[in-house]
């Protein structure tokens, strides 16, 4: 089932509808090349093959990878090289499940079990995954539903029935990950691999469960191919994925209490807090991204405003954007390209003031075409009379140039954010 993360940026950036002044006629998607968005190693691999053709929908580019493990879907490129590192690391684990060493230890793990797993099931997990839901109706919302959106967390964490995201998995049940110690072992399996350990990628879940088990119970020290050969691994993956090098280095319990600590610090509300560590949608390393970006902007008002729209996030696919977004400012003011003193949210969108008083908007997109949805975010009324910039990553149409300069707006080409 395709994921559609911007049906229209209609919902995301842009909830207004152009009056009649259109610089030039509107567009609609295109049909690209998966060589013109993606490097050309990229495209192909050991275990993927990335299709050729990728439709966007006037903003995001929706990637099809055909892999060893089924087939993968994407919106976005981040995404894309996240899932195209993730087959890798799924092939890297498949094989060294069937070495002699994996065997050796699932034998260990079964003759000496430790005692908190004796109990165990046979086969203690099944996987979880929920029709995903698109972010068209959270992005056209207004400013107002943000606030209720938080409030709704914590009925909506106690209705759920199933295992969150971050529960799914299989090979050793949920038991086994409570030994002590081997959440430490997870992470160092995902160190090595360079990936997400909190990806919602399920098969790479099951797969790291299953050997990191066996060794950890087994008492052997693990080691996965090339990975741990290069010392740069948690360096790629930070600049590849958007992995922060803590996130290696805590559990969640731990990443949980330093992410509640800075938030607290910043000023924000013990219970906006509480929900954002509650929030379903916000993996770890979503959560720890956005209070690192928040940390970059220690001079910037309105952090709170920001939280409360993480906890009004209703699918993984918007907390990505708002990640990406974030990240975006995030990098803008560690360059020193800009300055930011104050934080806005515009219906759904994240938006930053700098301190020579002029909007910057943050849109971590692949392909804007002129829409009637575009046209109608750059004149909105609710913007002020400020300067305004449009901060993009991947490429405007020739037309959205034009519409967005005939409205006022300047736009600037970003690189897509690697933190």
């Amino acid at each position: 089932m395709k994921h559609t993360i911007f049906p229209t940026l209609a919902a995301l950036i842009l909830p207004h509808v152009l009056s009649a002044q259109t610089p030039a006629p509107f567009e609609t998607g295109v049909v690209l090349n998966a060589a013109d968005l993606l490097p050309a190693e990229a495209l192909r691999g050991p275990s993927h093959r990335v299709r050729e053709m990728v439709t966007t929908d006037g903003f995001m580019a929706h990637f099809e990878i055909d892999t060893d493990f089924g087939t993968f879907e994407a919106v976005g490129m981040p995404q894309a090289k996240r899932r195209i590192l993730e087959a890798e690391a799924i092939r890297k684990l498949v094989d060294t499940s069937k070495s002699d060493l994996f065997a050796e230890g699932m034998k260990r793990s079964i003759n000496q079990p430790i005692d908190a797993v004796k109990n165990i099931v046979k086969d203690p997990v099944t996987s979880f995954k929920k029709a995903p839901k698109t972010v068209g109706h959270f992005f056209s919302k207004v400013g107002a539903s943000v606030e209720r959106g938080v409030n709704r967390i914590k009925a909506d964490s106690e209705a759920e029935q199933g295992p969150s995201a971050e529960e799914v998995g299989a090979g050793i049940g949920e038991s086994a990950k409570r030994v002590a110690g081997f959440d430490k072992a997870r992470l160092d399996t995902a160190r090595q691999l360079g990936v997400d350990p909190y990806s919602d990628n399920l098969r790479l879940q099951e797969e790291m469960d299953k050997v990191t088990w066996a060794f950890f119970a087994g008492g052997l020290p693990l080691r996965i191919g090339a990975a741990v050969a290069s010392a740069g691994v948690a360096v790629a993956a930070t600049n590849m994925v958007g992995v922060p090098e803590e996130t290696y280095a805590h559990t969640q319990s731990e990443l949980a209490l330093l992410d509640a600590k800075s938030l607290s610090s910043m000023g924000i509300r013990e219970e906006d807090i509480r929900n954002f560590q509650l929030q379903k949608n916000l993996s770890t390393t979503r959560r720890h991204r956005i209070v690192k970006a928040l940390e970059a902007l220690p001079g910037a008002a309105g952090r709170g405003r920001i939280v409360l729209l993480a906890n009004s996030c209703e699918t993984p696919g918007q907390a990505d954007f708002l990640v990406a977004a974030l990240s975006m400012l995030e990098e803008r003011q560690r360059s020193g390209a800009a300055d930011y003193k104050e934080l806005h949210v515009f219906g759904r969108l994240p938006g930053a003031t700098t301190a020579a008083g002029a909007l910057e908007v943050p849109a971590p997109v692949d392909h804007v075409t002129w829409t009637a949805q575009v046209a109608g975010f750059v004149q909105r009324d609710d913007l002020g009379t400020a300067p305004k910039t449009l901060v993009h990553t991947g490429k405007l149409s020739a037309a959205t140039q034009a519409g967005l300069a005939a409205a006022g707006w300047k736009s600037i080409a970003a690189g897509y954010p690697a933190r």
